[in-house]
């Protein structure tokens, strides 16, 4: 479509959403002035209140930077705490064994289920039944 400008990927996978930006001031009923950053100067400020989505912020689930160890390319390496649970997936010819993990920065609800092998091959100091020490 001529005049429009994607954000991200193309297509079907491309996002709904981008960035949080400030309100600026309220122009008419339903048309709102947003504080856009130089990146997004062909973009134009002014947006339609359908265009735009309610963010608040839950202070719980902010993690700080300079916890984290991020690099200069904006990544930061997962560390595996602790292991909660073990279990073995049979397949017609076989088998399958998981471990779940809680990973460093995340919750227990953010534990997650991987494959055995995988994490023997990525973290040497890696053993399903003792607890990892990080």
């Amino acid at each position: 479509m001529k005049g429009v400008m994607r954000f991200g990927k193309k297509g079907k996978l491309s996002p709904l959403y981008v960035g949080l930006y400030q309100i600026l001031q309220r122009i008419g009923n339903v048309a709102y002035e947003l504080d856009l950053p130089n990146e997004l100067a062909p973009v134009h400020s002014v947006c339609h209140v359908f265009m735009l989505k309610k963010c608040i912020g839950d202070s719980a689930s902010v993690i700080t930077l300079e916890g984290l160890g991020v690099d200069e390319s904006l990544t930061y390496e997962e560390v595996p705490v602790r292991i909660f649970d073990r279990q073995v997936k049979r397949l017609r010819s076989k088998e399958i064994a998981s471990v779940k993990v809680l990973w460093r920065n995340y919750l227990v609800e953010g534990a997650t289920w991987e494959a055995e092998a995988d994490m023997k091959s990525r973290y040497s100091h890696f053993s399903a039944s003792s607890p990892i020490q990080a």
